[in-house]
């Protein structure tokens, strides 16, 4: 099981925020070229941020920042923002529960990396299909949406979003892998010294 003191998960959950903040729809026009971290900040917020609140807070800073991009970003459109945007809970939840159940079988060794990678795919899979599903079947802006429809579009988005959320997760398991070596050689030098 990880364990972080709330002094270090509050240090997460600010760069976590900062990292949506950047990176969500382009809403600095410096970042543009960053891929969106939404789906990783809300797979690392359940590993690493063990109140419950993460999860409705991120969720009302993701809204937010979607509401202030339509209401006074430049050139912004209301073509997401449709009933099916309500999809986004159980997506964004999907991913947030993926972190915690892979929190609860952590094991910082070879063995930890088949659950990690197990609730990365679910996680991955299910925000997709509410997502993407939930856009594509209720949102209204396709004409007699099917299965077949659905699973093109699969097919051509899913991937790029994979890419971007493993960018971020990268980058999160080797600073994780870093910091954890540190603390354990700090540790065996204490035992040595002691």
């Amino acid at each position: 099981m990880l364990v972080l003191s709330v002094r270090n998960q509050i240090i997460i959950g600010s760069v976590l925020a900062v990292l949506l903040i950047m990176t969500r729809s382009h809403h600095f026009s410096a970042m543009h070229t960053l891929p969106g971290a939404s789906w990783a900040v809300f797979f690392l917020a359940g590993i690493y941020l063990r109140s419950v609140s993460s999860l409705p807070w991120l969720l009302a800073l993701t809204w937010l920042l979607d509401f202030s991009a339509y209401k006074w970003g430049s050139g912004s459109s209301d073509y997401c923002l449709t009933y099916a945007y309500a999809f986004l809970l159980p997506a964004y939840g999907s991913l947030w529960l993926a972190g915690r159940w892979y929190v609860s079988q952590y094991q910082f060794s070879w063995r930890g990396l088949l659950p990690l990678f197990s609730s990365m795919a679910v996680g991955l899979v299910l925000c997709e299909l509410f997502s993407s599903g939930g856009f594509y079947f209720f949102s209204g802006r396709f004409i007699e949406p099917t299965l077949i429809g659905f699973g093109q579009r699969f097919v051509n988005y899913f991937p790029l979003y994979v890419g971007s959320f493993l960018l971020y997760t990268v980058i999160a398991i080797g600073l994780h892998s870093i910091v954890k070596i540190i603390a354990s050689n700090r540790s065996l030098r204490q035992v040595v010294n002691g």
